[in-house]
């Protein structure tokens, strides 16, 4: 008679409850960009001063993959607890850098300098999260329960969101505009950097891996470039897997708000009512979608978003942008992030069922930030590119063109449920585990 698998909770907590901080940091930037665009530029053209601070928000994922070789060599090398309590101080540090930062107004471009530092550090900081959390939540669960166990990195992620855009609704009901252009803007980081130091110490109880502890090699063994280089394929492989998925994330979570405020029409507040409650739905699906995952495989909901993605970006944002109603645009949002979680509920545990211990973390932080610096760091300012050009449909058409060349890697790829993680990365995966 066999055992059910128990789910190791303690080790989820631990392993998403810093993302969730990380991700909030991470998101109230972009979700209150258009409250201090203004605040470290000249005043002018509203959209070219989106478009100054979106640029920022890019080259913050520009420093992704140096935090994912610095952060996952780290992690391979010093173990993933260690790597998940140094992410966590970095991003501490960073908002509350962007709580202080002077305006325009009195420094002139020198609080613009403070905001691009606190981003660089920002994306140092995510770029190892993302491979510290994915690598922990998959080693410290049984293989039967891989895909649920690791879908709450995105539950965390996606919840982080959502207390930055409810804290966002929260200040738009409670302060005027004049108040939160002027210093409101500042209190999400303020809180932020206080969550931060409360994971610190959170985090610093976690138990490592036992995957990571009874790993053969020394510690000058792991995480080097000349191991991942061994893993070629692996590492073209996550960054082809990822770009459609990361684009398409981003645009409908990060992106949106602006999106359904400056194209549909909505007003800001009922933009970030929307945004709220689509993310709801979609945090919830993550877990389901997981688990799923673990009875019939990744590829098929990776398919699933590839086909969804290609095929029905530019219908869905074309009928979004004619949508001037909440119930509307509410509706179409919940169906984008339904596609996109095809996704990001397995796009974790595959990546990290395609290395072995030794280089697991690098090889899944590495070709995950490259990725996302060339298209996921850049999607929001090339909306607003393809906005200010007068041309917004043909952004459309680059995210689909993004996740059609991320579904043929999906059509090819191999199955990676079931893979033993000590052999992940050398051989083809042992037989599937049993439903």
């Amino acid at each position: 008679m066999t055992t059910k698998a128990k789910t190791p909770w303690k080790a989820v907590i631990g392993g998403s409850v810093g993302n969730l901080v990380e991700w909030y940091d991470w998101f109230v930037y972009a979700s209150f960009a258009t409250y201090f665009a203004a605040a470290f530029f000249p005043h002018g053209n509203p959209t070219a001063q989106l478009l100054n601070t979106a640029g920022i928000f890019a080259v913050g994922f520009f420093m992704r993959p140096v935090g994912g070789w610095l952060l996952g060599r780290y992690a391979d090398r010093r173990g993933r607890k260690a790597a998940l309590t140094l992410t966590v101080s970095l991003m501490s540090v960073s908002a509350l850098l962007i709580a202080v930062a002077p305006t325009y107004d009195r420094v002139g471009y020198a609080g613009a300098a403070v905001l691009l530092l606190a981003r660089l550090l920002q994306g140092l900081s995510v770029g190892g999260e993302y491979a510290a959390s994915a690598t922990y939540l998959t080693e410290a669960s049984t293989p039967e329960r891989r895909g649920f166990v690791s879908s709450f990195q995105y539950v965390s992620m996606t919840f982080g969101q959502l207390l930055g855009l409810g804290l966002q609704i929260v200040l738009q009901h409670t302060m005027s505009a004049t108040a939160l252009h002027s210093y409101g803007w500042r209190i999400p980081f303020v809180l932020g950097a206080l969550g931060a130091a409360v994971v610190f110490w959170l985090r610093r109880n976690l138990a490592e891996t036992e995957a990571y502890t009874s790993a053969e090699e020394s510690a000058e063994e792991r995480g080097t470039l000349r191991r991942l280089l061994a893993h070629r394929r692996e590492f073209v492989l996550v960054m082809a897997l990822t770009m459609g998925g990361t684009v398409a994330y981003y645009t409908y979570t990060t992106y949106l708000t602006k999106y359904l405020s400056n194209t549909v029409g909505l007003s800001r507040n009922d933009a970030a009512l929307v945004s709220f409650c689509a993310l709801t739905g979609f945090m919830l699906l993550q877990p389901l979608a997981g688990a799923l995952s673990d009875r019939i495989g990744r590829r098929p909901l990776l398919i699933t978003f590839g086909v969804g993605a290609t095929f029905g970006t530019v219908p869905l944002m074309t009928t979004l942008s004619h949508t001037g109603s909440f119930g509307g645009a509410l509706l179409l949002a919940l169906l984008a992030l339904v596609i996109v979680t095809g996704y990001t509920s397995i796009n974790a545990v595959v990546k990290a069922e395609l290395f072995p211990t030794r280089i697991r973390a690098l090889g899944v932080a590495l070709p995950y930030a490259l990725a996302n610096a060339l298209f996921g760091g850049t999607a929001e300012y090339v909306a607003l590119w393809f906005k200010d050009a007068g041309a917004e449909s043909g952004y459309y058409w680059y995210v689909s063109a993004l996740a059609a060349v991320s579904l043929v890697v999906y059509l090819t790829m191999r199955e990676t449920r079931g893979t033993e993680l000590t052999e992940a990365g050398q051989s083809a995966p042992r037989a599937a585990v049993a439903a």
